[in-house]
């Protein structure tokens, strides 16, 4: 009885299945032949015990077999794997060295175009440029000689006020008089008017000809002054803000044999 309950005790579980199946099996048998003796039957249980050795054995190998099945269908299928992931890298390389090249041109027309683009905004920011600083001058002209179409119609009037001031200069009679003093009065309010607006007078009598203020109406020999010497004014000229809005009409000396130039050193 110690020797097999040391048996069971170190047996592994799926030989105790099988035994105690195999016994349950043959127990009806026993009981049949309860009349043998203990002989034979100690021979009948060394026998079933052999036979389920013998089954436990065949079934621990075939255990380990489909064990070692089953650990080398990973190893296949990874090998397979691997394969199929060596092919895509190797298409996916040959893939990414075609759209380098594409991209490499794409990126080299790119910059192309961008340097166009680049151009073409410098102009137009040049021309837009010009063009505000062009309506700048213009709205500063306008503000600036707006003026300069009515101050030219009243020239004329201010000419005849200076011309009635000259003519009546020398009357005694107390009526005319008093006429010219109200043209006096009125051709002084006209000239602080025009002095409000920046309008000055050019009266160049004695200076040297300019030619971008006065206009030569005669020349005459006159020994007594330098050539190219105003020695008359006709008409007086006038400037808008430091702009000649009308020249002044005048005589010019062309000057003896013995007379110098006179030469303007500043000009």
């Amino acid at each position: 009885m110690f020797d097999q309950g040391v048996e069971l005790a170190l047996t592994p579980p799926t030989l105790r299945r099988n035994r105690n199946h195999a016994a349950c099996q043959r127990e009806p048998e026993r009981l049949a032949a309860g009349y043998q003796s203990t002989e034979e039957i100690s021979d009948m249980a060394a026998d079933e015990s052999k036979q389920t050795e013998e089954q436990a054995a065949e079934a621990l190998q075939e255990e380990q077999k489909q064990s070692q099945d089953t650990a080398e269908a990973p190893d296949e299928a990874g090998s397979a794997e691997d394969g199929s992931d060596a092919a895509e890298v190797d298409s996916t390389a040959s893939s990414e060295e075609v759209s380098l090249e594409d991209l490499v041109e794409q990126l080299q027309a790119s910059q192309q175009e961008i340097e166009k683009l680049k151009e073409a905004l410098l102009r137009s920011e040049a021309e837009a440029q010009n063009i505000r600083r062009r309506a700048e001058k213009d709205i500063e002209a306008a503000h600036k000689y707006g003026q300069d179409k009515l101050i030219k119609e009243l020239m004329p009037v201010k000419d005849n006020l200076e011309r009635a001031l000259e003519a009546g200069a020398n009357k005694e009679d107390s009526a005319v008089r008093a006429i010219m003093e109200g043209v006096e009065l009125t051709d002084k309010s006209f000239s602080d008017t025009l002095n409000k607006i920046d309008v000055t007078p050019i009266s160049p009598e004695g200076q040297t000809f300019d030619p971008q203020e006065h206009q030569a109406m005669s020349m005459v020999e006159n020994e007594e002054v330098p050539a190219n010497t105003v020695i008359a004014v006709i008409q007086k000229g006038y400037r808008l803000k430091g702009r000649v809005i009308r020249p002044a009409m005048v005589m010019v000396s062309k000057g003896g044999s013995e007379a110098k130039p006179n030469i303007d050193e500043t000009a």
